[in-house]
Formats: C-alpha cells, structure tokens, sequence
C-alpha cells in the first residue's frame, strides 16, 4: 500500500498536459500582429544596457573587441531563441517556459519554471523602475533623492533602499493601469518608445562612424605611455591590456561575452503572447528571430560607435556615451542620448511587466496557483486580477527594497527557463505523433491495445523503423535527463575546479575526457532516433546540437552564480514548493481530470501523447 500510494505521488509530479494541435480558443482577445511583437521583443531586450553595457565591458574585459564579445554573446543567445521560436509555432498558449515544460517534462518541473519567471519579472520591474527613477533624478539634479533621503531615509543596509522611491511606485503603477487596459493599447506605447529608442541609438551610432577614429581599434603601448604618464614621468599599462583590437586576449572576449549575454535576455516575453497574437505560430517565430537580429545590430553598433569615438581605456562606465560625446566636442548630444535612455527604461519596463501576470494567468488557469489569479475581465479580456497583484508586489518592492543584491536571482530564473525549454524541444522533436495507431506490434494492457517495440541494443543506435515509436521517445526521454546531468557536472567541473585543469592535473584532464565521451556517446543516440515529420512553420535546425549547446551556455552561466544568490533561490523554492503541495498539487487541472469517470469501454480511445501516466 505505501508504495502504490508513493507511485502514485510521483505520477502526479510528472504528470503533463496534453499538446493540443492547432490554435486552441482562448479567453483572451487576438489583437498583436508580428510588429507589436517584435516592438515588445525589442523594447525587452534593448533596455538601459546598451547606454552603460557597452562602456563597462570595453574598458574592463574587452577593449575594441567588445563588438565580438557581442556577436558571441547574440549567437549564444540565438540558441535560445530558436528554442523558443519551435515552442511558439507548436503550442500558441500562454505561458511560455511555464507551458512548454508542462507539455513535456511534467507538472513539478512546470510549477518550478513559472515560479521562477514570475520572480524574474517582478525583480525585473522593480529594478527597472528604480532605474528610470534614477536617471529621471539625475536630469533634475538628483533633487527627488536628495529630498528623500533627508526626509524620508531608511535604514536598513542591504534590505531597503537608502530612501522610499515614491517614483519609482508610481510609474509601475501607472504601467499596471495600461497593462489592464488592454494589450494592444500597452502594444502601441511600447511601439512608440521602442521607435524613438531606436532612433535615439541610430543617432549615436551615424555619429561614431562620422567622428570616430579607426587608430582607437590599434593602440599601442605609445599611446598609453601619453595618457598614463605620471608626475615622474612614469606610466604604467595596468589593468589596461596590452594594445591593439584584442588588448586582453581570448580570455577577455570570453568574460566580456559572457557579461553581454544578458543583455540579450528578455525575448522571451513574446512567448507568452500565444494567447493575444494574430497567427502565433508565424508571428511568436518571426517576433523572436527579428527582435534578436535588432538587438544584436543596435549592441554591435553602438559598442564599435563608442570604442572608436574614444580610446576604451578612457570611458566611464557609468556614462560611456555622454562622455564619449564630450570627447568629440559634441557635448549638447549628451540630452539627446539622456532621451533615449528613459525611452528604453520605458519600454524595458513595459517588456518585464507584461509578461508577468500572463504566465500568473496560466498558472492559475492550470490550478497551479490560487484560482481567482485567473480572471479575466470582461470588457478588456486582460488577465485583470494577475495584472494589478503583480503591480502592486512590484511596486511594492520598488518602493522600499535594496533591489541590488536580488537581480541575479533573474540571471537564475531566466537561464533555468532557457534550459528547460531546450531540452523539452530535444525531447519533443523525437516523440510520436500525439495520435497512433495500432501498429504491428501491440500488446494488451487494461483492455487497450497500445503499441509496443521490442528493445534491443543494437536498436539504440540502429532504429528499425524511420518515425518515432513510443520506445525510441521513451530512449530520448531518458537519454535527455542524463545528459543535463552530465553536462551539469561537466559545467561545475569547469567553474568550480579550473586551477587543476590549467596546469594539467592527469586526474580532472581525465574527468573532463571522460564526460565528454559519454556526452558524445548519449548525443549519438538521440541523433539516431527517428524525428517527429510533425509540419510547423518553425523548427531548430541541427538537432540534437543546436540545444545541447544552448543548455551548456545556459548551465555554465548558471554555476558562476554566487552561494548567496543560490541561498536567495532556494528559500524562495521553498515558498513555491510550499504553495505547490499545499494548493497546486490538489487543485490541479490534470488532477481534476484523472478524479473524473472514465468513458465507456466500447467508446474510449488511448491518448499516446506526452501527458499519459499509464506508460
């Protein structure tokens, strides 16, 4: 008894939804064509980073090759965008990460991946409206701040901010009325300041090129040698490399690569428009692979604009562009570069709240969360009641919290989704069609009759049949699982241990072979499998490389987190994990429905797709 009754729980932590084909009806109103995605996709991705990311990465880890650092960084990306793009032709719902794990990797994983995105985004809004509070401060001369903190200061280090953002408050608020409003209202405000950002950052990258100079890509030690000379006539190259395009090394284009690959993230939110767009299965693709083409061109635009107007070694990380400005001698830009820092503050702030209470939605929709978080409101078809609880936690969090020491609990949330959506797209492609039929070989199972293939070794590598069966899906289900596995180890083995690797330890050099075969071994036997024939309007190409390689980005950047931001993660899993057993497990819709009578034997057909739990 008491192990049927574990099977049985663990048979609901992975149980899953069924894929419906097609466009499924929605409650939801239809009103975003491809542009509003690819504005709200742009708007995302293209925040207040491209006005200081640029600068940073330059000065400190990759000089003028910081424009390769971002190519390297928007390829990586593409990855995942890719992934997504799949996940968007084959399930146009809301949701995204949330509902595509659901679909492949069960309930308990679905719930881990919504929680997380749901923490992302509201960290997301509220770091970024504490943002647009401080850039708005400073073109008023930090009075708004300096009021407060003499007023109304808080003292509290490394919990609450220095001051209350009452600004900060408002404007998520504000935001939060639009979002309730509508979509295609929120999609026509961020449509206007994605158009002006853009127009702002083609400005600064017209004038790189007019007054830039191509000697700042070559330096050399003479030209430190006159800006590092000293009172004693001395100089000193420092932390400033050692000349030329790559003036520190492989290495650095690696770090700097590594920092830019999150100022790609954010694509993500036109996954859950699933709901809200036009054709979903054309447009959610199409948004993705455009937006990121964009981003990609502004960041590698502005980053050569930058190095070239001005030695990288001299910029200022906070304000690289104003002051690059002021080098040339065009120092009324700086305001016009302030305008579309705030233009791209806005609509990063519209692309992190938007998504927020649509996956919240799904969720609840699903009974995974608290089910009044599902209305939807009958003039506008918003997920009203998610929309204004999201806000009103976001605001919250913008007007008191130290939001610095919580931001990479985002980096978590938005890698884990991007894994796991790679990997259910490796696992999906290799699945049978949802609907089979009795096949040559059939055994009886309760009544039914199901197809069954018989296992062999030799079959692993050799299928004998040219589509996918229910065992050969089976074999990339498990083949999947152990290879995030192994590439989990791999990846802790590079970040935590790579002392012994440099020198040539024997003993890790062996370790690292090791695993590599087996993941070579694994990937040969999913490459060998059958593919789903299933017609989309998009797919990754290059299975299964393409997502394997996108899961080892994702999990290497992962491990480089600090204890403290995994400490922060886990008490917050914990609160999930607590609203899961306690409600979601109870409540869920696929519990629902496995209580429910079955159909009359003479009537009832067997659904072989991914959410059957008898198999």
């Amino acid at each position: 008894m008491l192990w049927q009754a574990l099977r049985r729980f663990g048979q609901k932590l992975v149980r899953r939804r069924a894929l419906e084909p097609g466009m499924a009806g929605t409650r939801l109103t239809r009103c975003l064509n491809t542009l509003d995605l690819v504005a709200l996709g742009v708007g995302s991705t293209l925040g207040a980073g491209v006005y200081v990311l640029a600068g940073e990465v330059a000065k400190d880890k990759a000089g003028p090759s910081i424009v390769i650092c971002f190519l390297v960084a928007a390829l990586s990306s593409v990855l995942a965008g890719l992934c997504y793009a799949e996940f968007g032709a084959r399930v146009p719902r809301s949701g995204s990460a949330y509902l595509y794990s659901y679909v492949t990797v069960g309930e308990l994983w679905a719930f881990t991946t919504g929680w997380n995105l749901i923490l992302s985004y509201v960290i997301g809004t509220a770091s970024v409206a504490r943002a647009w509070s401080s850039a708005f401060d400073n073109l008023i001369g930090n009075q708004i701040s300096q009021t407060l903190q003499g007023s109304v200061s808080l003292h509290v280090p490394h919990v609450l901010a220095g001051y209350p953002d009452f600004f900060a408050m408002g404007i998520v608020l504000l935001l939060t009325g639009l979002l309730a409003v509508g979509a295609s209202e929120s999609a026509l405000v961020t449509k206007v300041f994605t158009g002006m950002n853009l127009l702002v950052l083609g400005f600064v990258i017209v004038s790189g090129f007019i007054k830039g100079d191509l000697h700042n890509w070559r330096l050399t030690e003479d030209d430190y040698a006159l800006a590092m000379t000293g009172p004693n006539d001395t100089y000193s190259l420092g932390p400033l490399g050692s000349g030329g395009f790559v003036p520190f090394g492989f290495e650095g284009i690696l770090r700097g690569a590594a920092t830019c690959f999150y100022a790609f993230v954010g694509f993500d939110c036109i996954a859950t428009t699933g709901e809200e767009a036009y054709n979903p299965q054309r447009s959610i693709p199409m948004g993705i692979v455009i937006s990121l083409f964009v981003c990609f061109l502004a960041y590698f635009g502005v980053s050569s604009a930058l190095t070239l107007m001005m030695p990288y070694y001299q910029l200022q990380p906070e304000s690289p562009l104003p002051e690059a400005f002021l080098h040339i001698g065009w120092a009324p830009a700086r305001y016009v570069v302030a305008i579309g820092s705030l233009c791209a503050l806005s609509t990063s702030l519209l692309g992190s709240m938007f998504p927020m209470p649509r996956v919240i939605y799904a969720m609840a929709e699903d009974g995974l969360l608290f089910h009044f978080l599902g209305r939807i409101h009958t003039t506008t078809c918003t997920p009203v009641v998610a929309t204004v609880v999201s806000g009103i936690i976001a605001a919250f969090m913008a007007f008191i919290f130290e939001l610095t020491d919580l931001v990479d609990l985002m980096s978590i949330g938005t890698l884990l989704a991007y894994s796991l959506v790679a990997i259910c797209v490796l696992i999906l492609r290799y699945q049978p069609d949802q609907e089979i039929k009795n096949g040559e070989d059939e055994v009886v199972l309760e009544g039914e009759k199901i197809p069954e293939a018989k296992f062999s070794l030799r079959g692993l590598f050799c299928p004998s049949k040219s589509t996918p069966t229910l065992l050969s899906g089976q074999v990339v289900y498990i083949c999947s699982s152990l290879l995030a596995l192994l590439l989990t180890v791999l990846c802790l083995v590079l970040t935590q241990w790579p002392v012994p690797l440099l020198s040539g330890d024997p003993v890790w050099i062996a370790v690292v072979v090791l695993l590599l075969m087996l993941i070579a071994g694994v990937t040969g036997i999913i490459w060998r499998q059958p593919q789903s024939s299933t017609s989309l309007h998009f797919k990754v190409p290059a299975l299964p490389l393409l997502p394997l390689v996108s899961i080892f980005v994702n999990i290497y950047l992962m491990m480089h987190m600090t204890a403290g931001t995994w400490a922060r993660f886990a008490v917050w899993m914990l609160i999930g994990f607590a609203i899961y057993f306690g409600y979601g497990i109870r409540h869920s819709l696929e519990e629902i429905k496995s209580d429910q009578p079955p159909l009359n034997p003479s009537t009832e057909t067997v659904d072989l797709d991914l959410s059957s739990s008898s198999i």
